[in-house]
């Protein structure tokens, strides 16, 4: 009850006990009836309520079958692979004090060319690194020429990257939690004809550094397009903390790789990785080139008609 409604009530009471009190003027009598205006109001909620990621089922069988890492699964060689993979990006990734490199929890994953893995790689990677218990990852389909990361998963397309960079959307309500723990998907949008001159401006910037520094213990795995073919990976590259270079084994021509390499001379930590190398037995090694720039080089393992490699690590 308001101070106005109290003096009110006491008034009438004065009165009812035989109390002579003048009349109030009529208009402050008007105001003492009326309930008085909040001075402000509380924020109303957005229509449809606050902004929240979509939940997505992964059909866990279907990629298991397609040779995607699944949690839960059987050990299997891929399976070790990737986490021979992982573990230097990890540990880069948190790597604290004079040897900390920039956004080194944003990892993109490239290649020379197309059809060498890279989509297969960066899937594969994040599942693994999601079954860390210590860290989280966020898978980003940054192919916006050519996005496949959906397809892949079972999934259908939906706005994403393009739509938070052009301000039609926020990260929040694009990204995609799925089934797997730890496991968040943000898909790359609707295609755009000036897709590279969003990934180029301040708004991605802005963003990337958020996407960084927002989870201590996020990693981001960004699926790029070939760096030979677009202008996108590298831009994006300028951004990344690590960068890891697939080359399909036995068909890749070592220039192609030098030439992808020297375009991503800016990043601090390239390695590659050897993608669908000849398989000669799971105990043995496969074969490999003379990769990459410092001691960085190639190694790489069989893996039937999938073949996995593992990443060497090229530091300038």
């Amino acid at each position: 009850m308001s101070l106005i409604e109290q003096a009110a009530r006491r008034l009438e009471q004065l009165r009812q006990a035989g109390i002579a009190v003048p009349d109030a003027d009529p208009a402050l009598q008007d105001v003492a009836v009326r309930q008085p205006e909040p001075l402000l109001r509380a924020p109303q909620p957005p229509i449809g309520g606050v902004p929240t990621s979509k939940a997505v089922t992964l059909d866990l069988e279907m990629l298991a079958a397609k040779g995607i890492v699944t949690p839960n699964a059987p050990r299997s060689f891929i399976a070790d692979q990737y986490r021979v993979v992982k573990r230097p990006l990890i540990a880069n990734a948190i790597s604290r004090g004079d040897s900390a490199v920039k956004h080194s929890n944003l990892i993109m994953v490239t290649s020379a060319l197309s059809g060498e893995g890279k989509s297969f790689t960066s899937i594969n990677l994040a599942m693994s690194i999601a079954a860390e218990l210590d860290h989280t990852v966020m898978l980003v389909d940054a192919d916006v020429a050519r996005p496949s990361v959906l397809k892949v998963l079972g999934l259908d397309p939906a706005p994403g990257l393009l739509e938070v960079l052009e301000g039609k959307s926020d990260l929040a309500s694009t990204l995609l939690r799925t089934n797997v723990d730890k496991l968040t998907l943000l898909p790359s949008g609707t295609p755009h004809p000036k897709a590279t001159e969003l990934l180029a401006s301040d708004a991605m910037g802005a963003l990337l550094d958020d996407i960084a520094t927002r989870y201590s213990d996020r990693i981001v795995i960004f699926d790029s397009p070939p760096l030979l073919l677009t202008t996108e990976s590298r831009v994006l590259a300028s951004h990344m903390g690590q960068i890891v270079v697939v080359v399909h084994a036995g068909r890749t021509l070592q220039a192609e790789v030098q030439h992808a390499l020297s375009t991503i001379e800016s990043c601090p930590i390239r390695m590659t990785l050897l993608n669908k190398a000849r398989s000669i037995g799971k105990d043995s090694y496969g074969y490999g080139y003379g990769y990459g720039y410092g001691y960085g080089y190639g190694y790489g393992y069989g893996y039937e008609d999938q073949g996995v490699a593992a990443a060497a690590d090229a530091k300038s």
